[in-house]
């Protein structure tokens, strides 16, 4: 009896131990989590453009003030050329699409996304106004003299001031101010973008991502415009092209020549000293040159 009682509690104990690690090893299910929300691939940024009306100028520089630290005041981004592009001058549609698409996530920036992601439409729409009404500034392009290659002779904005004006028929590219205008001021209709005065390291980067050919735009018609030209240049071209737009800029019009003419006349000549008028004595070499004339003769 007593060893049949033992093996009885023994296996109570083998049961309860079983029961405790059948528990342990049984998947408990969680709860259910709130549905994902998702978004139809049409709602967005870019597609949210076209409910928004003509920008606000005035609107549009209060919303710049966070643009200023980078793209300065005016949009010339003089603090720091090297880094951020000019974009004043810029024309409103443009501005906002490319907002639009940093937003969006179709063109890709660790800089300007953050900034974009919280504007509504109007409130990038409201940004180009006030963009388009600055004046572009302009650098300075490369006249080097190119000293090899099938350019050899020629200054190196020269290489892109030709492609920028006239193309190159044989090779079927198109001259640049066709759309861009004559001083680059671009076109507001099609929204192509001012390139008058672009920094130049700026100008080439686009230039090379549009000959890679590669973007996530879902509309790519205005990507693959410009693909369809910058696949065909080399890299000396664009380059030459990128510094001949950085030197671009608006021929002042008759009213500010004739401003500038008539300051130049209001400004006062330097003084010159009337020729063999005799050295101050007090000039440690007049005497020498007055020792150097040859005595005046007698009558």
């Amino acid at each position: 009896m007593r060893h049949a009682r033992a093996f009885g509690i023994a296996g109570l104990v083998v049961l309860a131990v079983g029961a405790v690690a059948f528990a342990q090893s049984t998947v408990q299910p969680l709860p259910d989590a709130p549905p994902v929300e998702t978004r139809d691939l049409n709602d967005n940024a870019v597609a949210e453009l076209a409910e928004a009306t003509y920008g606000d100028a005035q609107r549009g520089a209060q919303l710049a003030g966070t643009c200023a630290a980078c793209h300065g005041l005016d949009g010339n981004a003089d603090a720091d050329p090297s880094l951020y592009p000019r974009i004043a001058g810029q024309n409103e549609r443009y501005v906002a699409h490319q907002l639009a698409l940093f937003k969006s996530g179709q063109r890709q920036s660790p800089i300007m996304q953050p900034y974009a992601m919280p504007l509504s439409a109007q409130d990038m729409r409201d940004l180009g106004a006030h963009y388009a009404q600055q004046s572009s500034g302009a650098g300075i392009a490369d006249d080097a003299v190119v000293e090899s290659g099938p350019y050899a002779g020629m200054k190196f904005y020269e290489i892109g001031q030709t492609l920028f004006r006239s193309g190159n028929t044989e090779r079927g590219i198109p001259a640049c101010m066709a759309c861009h205008g004559p001083a680059g001021s671009g076109n507001p209709g099609p929204a192509y973008p001012h390139v008058g005065g672009q920094q130049a390291w700026y100008s080439a980067a686009r230039l090379y991502t549009y000959r890679e050919g590669q973007t996530l735009e879902d509309n790519r018609h205005l990507f693959d415009v410009m693909a369809s030209v910058a696949r065909q240049l080399s890299d000396e071209e664009i380059e030459a092209l990128a510094s001949y737009m950085q030197g671009l800029h608006h021929r002042p019009d008759p009213a500010m020549l004739a401003a500038i003419e008539a300051q130049a006349a209001a400004t006062p000549a330097p003084a010159t000293m009337p020729e063999n008028q005799p050295v101050p004595a007090t000039d440690p070499s007049a005497q020498q040159a007055q020792d150097a004339e040859p005595a005046p003769q007698a009558q």
